[in-house]
């Protein structure tokens, strides 16, 4: 599944935002660059990509982890 956002958070902040989010549910990284964030447990996955201006830009594409990405979303949101 594909879901996006804008946030008034920074790039960065999002992706260690994430990174600690997911990471309490299980999920480890398995790659993180500038802007994007992969990370993989549980049966699934999520990519999470960021693009800076304004506001954040937000885009993650989920396996079976919709519900968390949802609430994370409005965390952030």
């Amino acid at each position: 599944m594909h879901y996006g956002i804008s946030s008034k958070l920074p790039p960065e902040k999002v992706m260690d935002k994430a990174a600690e989010y997911f990471g309490k549910l299980g999920l480890k990284v398995t790659d993180r660059q500038k802007d994007t964030l992969c990370m993989e447990g549980g049966g699934g996955y999520i990519t999470l990509t960021v693009c800076g201006g304004k506001e954040t830009d937000v885009d993650i594409i989920t396996q079976e982890w919709n519900d968390q990405v949802k609430q994370f979303l409005q965390r952030i949101g």
